[in-house]
C-alpha cells in the first residue's frame, strides 16, 4: 500500500574521500577500476567509522571504461573494503556524468526514506582500458563455440587470417558522428567565437587554484595518497596564459586558426571518488556535521548530431545549458544566488561556450571569482566516472568554510550530448 502522503527529507552531504588523479599510463598504469575505487572507498569508511554492519544503506558508482569482469563493480568493491560486505551495491553510467548521477540516485533514496546513508562514487582508468577483440574474430570465435563437431570447429577456426588478430583500439569518439569530444567541442568553440586567450585564462587560473587549496590544506581530508601520489599528477603549480600559448593546438585543425590544446584540454586520466551521503538524523546520531545539503538536481540532453555537426546551437557538451535553467527556474532562482560555481572542465571552451550560453538565456553571468575556486578539472585531471563525487565533496566543503549560509551551482556536461546539473546548500 502507497502511503497517500509521503515526505521528503533533507539529504546531507556528510564528507568525501578521493585519490589523487593521475595521468593515465603513469603512476596507476597497472591500477583496475577496482582496486582505485575500493582505495578511495576505505579512505572514506576510515574516516568516518563506517565498518559496522549496516552503517551504509547501500554503494552506488560506475565506471565509464569497464572490462567484462567489472560488470558488478560497485558490489565487487564493496566485497574488496572494509565497508561491511553485507552493504547493497550496484552500477550506474552516465559517460562523464556517471558521478553525480550516482549521487543522486542514493540521494533519492534517502529523501524517501528508503535507506539512511548510502555512499556514491567512480573510478575510470584511461591506462587500462579493454581492447576488445575484433570483430571478425569474434563471430569466428563464436561460429567455433556453436560447431557440433570437432571437425566443425576446426573448419570454423581455419577462417582466422593475421588481419583478425588486430584488435579494436578503444576511441573517444561518438558513434553517431565518428567525431571525438576534442572535435566536437572545437565545431562548439568556432560556432560561439571561444578564443584562445581566454581559454588559456581559464586553464592557468585552474591550476594555480588547485595549487593554492593544496597549500592551504583544503584536501587534507578528501584526498587519500596511492601509489606514491599524495597531490593530483597533473597539477602544474606554475602554469601561467603566457606558457600556455606557447602550446601548439591539437584540435580543430582542419580549420584556420585552431585553438584547442593539450594545456586547455583535459587529459586522459586514471583515479576514483567517493561521497557519504546521509539523513539529518543519521548524521546527528554520529555527530557528524553536514557540509552541505543537496537540494535540486536536473539532467538534460540534446541533439548534438544535427547541430553540432552543422555548427548550430546544440553542441555535444552544452546539454548543461538546457539543464541549469530549467532547474533554476524550478527552484526559483538565478544565477546571481549562488556564492560558488562548478562546472566540469572538460575543455576550457566547453566552459566558456556554457558561460556564454547561460547569459544568453538571460541568467546573467557568474564573476569569475565564484567559478571553480580550487581548481576543476583542467589542473586535477578527468577520470570520467570519478568528476562527479570530486566535485560534490570538493564544493560541500567549501560551502563548509563560509560562517553565512551558502548555495553553490554544479554543472557537468557528458558524451552522447548529455547533462547532469545539481545544487548545494549549506543552511
Amino acid at each position: 500500500m502507497i502511503p497517500q502522503k509521503m515526505s521528503v527529507r533533507r539529504v546531507a552531504v556528510v564528507g568525501g574521500a578521493r585519490i589523487p588523479f593521475a595521468r593515465s599510463d603513469g603512476p596507476y598504469a597497472t591500477a583496475s577500476n577496482q582496486q582505485m575505487l575500493t582505495a578511495a572507498l576505505d579512505g572514506l569508511v576510515e574516516r568516518y567509522g563506517l565498518q559496522e554492519p549496516g552503517a551504509v544503506g547501500e554503494f552506488v558508482a560506475g565506471a565509464v571504461l569497464k572490462h567484462s569482469r567489472d560488470f558488478n563493480l560497485a558490489r565487487e568493491t564493496v566485497l574488496g573494503s572494509k565497508l561491511h560486505p553485507a552493504t547493497p551495491a550496484y552500477d550506474i553510467q552516465q559517460a562523464c556524468g556517471t558521478g553525480l548521477q550516482a549521487v543522486i540516485a542514493a540521494a533519492n533514496k534517502i529523501a524517501l526514506g528508503q535507506t539512511e546513508s548510502a555512499v556514491a562514487g567512480g573510478a575510470d582508468t584511461a591506462s587500462d582500458a579493454p581492447l576488445g577483440v575484433n570483430d571478425s574474430l569474434r563471430r569466428i570465435l563464436l561460429q567455433a563455440r556453436r560447431a557440433k563437431s570437432l571437425g566443425g570447429r576446426v573448419k570454423a577456426l581455419a577462417k582466422v587470417r593475421p588481419g583478425h588478430l588486430v584488435p579494436d583500439i578503444p576511441r573517444n569518439a561518438e558513434p553517431r558522428t565518428g567525431l571525438s569530444m576534442g572535435e566536437h567541442a572545437a565545431v562548439t568553440a568556432r560556432a560561439r567565437g571561444v578564443g584562445r586567450a581566454a581559454q588559456d585564462e581559464l586553464a592557468a587560473a585552474s591550476h594555480q587554484r588547485l595549487a593554492a587549496a593544496y597549500e592551504r590544506g583544503f584536501f587534507q581530508d578528501l584526498v587519500i595518497p596511492f601509489r606514491g601520489l599524495a597531490r593530483d599528477q597533473n597539477l602544474r603549480p606554475g602554469s601561467t596564459a603566457e606558457k600556455l600559448a606557447s602550446l601548439k593546438p591539437v584540435f580543430g585543425l582542419d580549420h584556420p586558426d585552431p585553438t584547442m590544446t593539450a594545456g586547455n584540454s583535459t587529459p586522459l586520466t586514471d583515479g576514483a571518488a567517493t561521497v557519504l551521503l546521509a539523513s539529518e538524523e543519521w548524521a546527528r546520531e554520529r555527530g557528524l556535521e553536514p557540509l552541505a545539503y543537496l537540494t535540486a538536481y536536473e539532467t538534460a540532453a540534446v541533439d548534438f548530431v544535427g547541430g553540432d555537426v552543422a555548427g548550430g546551437e546544440d553542441g555535444l557538451l552544452m546539454a548543461p545549458a538546457y539543464a541549469v535553467p530549467r532547474m533554476l527556474e524550478r527552484a526559483g532562482l538565478h544565477l546571481a544566488d549562488f556564492d560558488l560555481v562548478e562546472i566540469h572542465e572538460a575543455f576550457a571552451s566547453q566552459v566558456l561556450a556554457t558561460l556564454a550560453a547561460w547569459e544568453k538565456r538571460g541568467l546573467g553571468t557568474v564573476d569569475r571569482a565564484r567559478l571553480n575556486v580550487a581548481g576543476s578539472s583542467l589542473a586535477t585531471g578527468h577520470p570520467f566516472a570519478a568528476t562527479g563525487a570530486r566535485i560534490v565533496a570538493t564544493l560541500a566543503k567549501l560551502l563548509a568554510e563560509r560562517d553565512a549560509p551558502a548555495r553553490g551551482l554544479i554543472s557537468i556536461c557528458a558524451a552522447g550530448g548529455q547533462g547532469v546539473t545539481a545544487i548545494l546548500e549549506r543552511a
